[in-house]
């Protein structure tokens, strides 16, 4: 189903979902994006539940890959930290996909079907588990400073980062972006 057509689809969708949301957009919306017809898009993807759970997945695999970029390419915890808040710094100052769809989506989770509610939970299991692994192994080689469990901290830095992605958004503020982040990111550095 990769085949070309299929990822523009996805990639419409994508947009269409950062910029209105799940109830936002429609199945004519990308096909005058993509240029073509509805049907096709049916074709590659039946229902619009079916082409949101599969932007998702796609989303989430992105998101595995650019982390175990991250675990393989930056020793220090920390600055893969500071590279995920500077990823998405960019995209809110450039605004080119300013905001985490599936942050968006869990806005709108009570109303959206349940395959969907299922991805957009798995998302974020995935995120956390890999912000939490990163912490620890800060945490272990005195690069970050927890202040409180793990579990915790772990919470507390993807709420920041995304409601600083919902904040930016609301008051057209790239600065509210940097500034929640910065202090995000400072709190976990260890005082010398």
């Amino acid at each position: 189903m990769d085949n070309d057509t299929a990822i523009r689809i996805r990639e419409s969708a994508h947009d269409l979902i950062a910029e209105r949301g799940y109830f936002g957009f429609s199945y004519a919306d990308i096909a005058e994006v993509v240029g073509i017809r509805k049907a096709s898009i049916h074709h590659h993807f039946p229902s619009k539940v079916d082409l949101v759970v599969a932007t998702l997945k796609e989303y989430r695999a992105r998101l595995a890959e650019a982390a175990g970029g991250l675990n393989n390419n930056v020793a220090d915890p920390l600055q893969r930290l500071r590279l995920y808040v500077r990823y998405w710094a960019e995209c809110v100052k450039s605004n080119h996909r300013p905001i985490c769809i599936a942050a968006l989506l869990s806005a709108e989770l009570p109303a959206l079907p349940e395959e969907i509610q299922a991805e957009v939970q798995l998302h974020f299991k995935y995120l956390l588990s890999w912000v939490k692994a990163t912490l620890k192994e800060g945490a272990a080689s005195g690069s970050i400073h927890l202040h409180s469990s793990a579990e915790v901290e772990t919470q507390s830095f993807v709420a920041q980062v995304h409601g600083a992605m919902i904040s930016a958004r609301a008051l057209g503020s790239t600065e509210i972006f940097t500034s929640i982040t910065k202090n995000a990111l400072e709190r976990l550095r260890p005082s010398n």
